[in-house]
């Protein structure tokens, strides 16, 4: 459940008022107000937009970190420690990790406690995570998962249907580069992104912005010639901010099918201008996208 008090990005947004559904589909359109037919190039986030691993992580990062201002010897509770971990955590996310955990380092410090440096509470926060992931990704590797199993659906199709089409796709996320690295390979989508971008310690040299740029400045792209897909504030209001088209990927991550309310009001929050609960009506986005319909 995500609590918190409705801001720019915060956890809790109001409902947002429907758009329309391409006929036949789950495609909600918000804003038409672009010119289609073209793309050239398109950005995808990972976790939660294409890839399903790290499906959960939230629950290993809360209680981490009420376990850490729990140390301060607060009185507050640990449900009142939750509400507020989890409001950061969530407001937060798509970023790189480390400002999550220099967000914490600064609630301890608020409550009188000594902080570690963030990058220590992220390594521990990794570790953590790496039990819970660590079947999965070998399971990958092995070949006893399915790799769709770990995918959201229809990701790996869009990603050949792009190829396809002449579209140049890359990779951006907040996980650490090397962890994205890797799991794409275990995913078997890797080979369609022309570059994978993670989070580094260096945290200043990395940001989602700045992959946007990059691909802008190297490709002399103009508003609606880039198109991005994201489950996160962040990335989507990245592409809408250079006028880009984005798509924002509201999926349920524990069903894997159908539209996460709170994904989906958060994205419009942003910026997103189209929402899918995933990619299996993949043909008709880029379709409509591409101007073909």
């Amino acid at each position: 459940m995500h609590t918190g008090t409705q801001d720019e990005g915060l956890s809790g947004v109001e409902e947002q008022p429907p758009g329309r559904l391409l006929p036949g589909t789950c495609i909600e359109i918000i804003d038409d107000d672009f010119e289609r037919g073209r793309i050239r190039h398109a950005l995808f986030d990972f976790d939660g937009t294409i890839s399903l691993i790290r499906q959960g992580w939230q629950d290993v990062m809360v209680p981490m970190m009420v376990d850490v201002l729990a140390e301060t010897g607060t009185d507050e509770t640990r449900d009142e420690l939750s509400t507020i971990a989890r409001e950061f955590v969530d407001r937060l996310t798509g970023k790189q990790t480390i400002y999550q955990m220099i967000e914490l380092a600064e609630q301890v410090e608020k409550r009188g406690g000594e902080p570690l440096d963030p990058l220590d509470y992220k390594h521990r926060y990794l570790d953590l995570l790496w039990e819970q992931i660590e079947h999965r990704v070998k399971g990958l590797k092995s070949g006893e998962i399915d790799p769709e199993q770990m995918r959201v659906p229809g990701s790996l199709e869009i990603l050949q249907d792009l190829r396809e089409r002449g579209v140049k796709c890359y990779l951006a996320s907040g996980t650490d580069e090397p962890y994205v690295v890797d799991e794409a390979e275990a995913l078997g989508v890797a080979e369609y992104f022309e570059g994978i971008y993670g989070a580094l310690d260096d945290y200043e040299n990395f940001s989602k912005a700045m992959v946007i740029e990059m691909i802008i400045d190297e490709h002399d792209l103009h508003g609606p010639e880039l198109v991005g897909f994201g489950d996160g504030y962040v990335e989507i209001q990245n592409v809408a901010d250079v006028g880009g088209i984005a798509v924002g990927v509201a999926t349920d991550e524990e069903r894997r099918e159908g539209i996460d309310g709170w994904k989906r009001n958060r994205l419009i929050v942003a910026g997103a201008q189209v929402i899918i609960p995933d990619f299996r009506e993949h043909q008709r986005l880029l379709g409509w996208l591409m101007k073909e319909e």
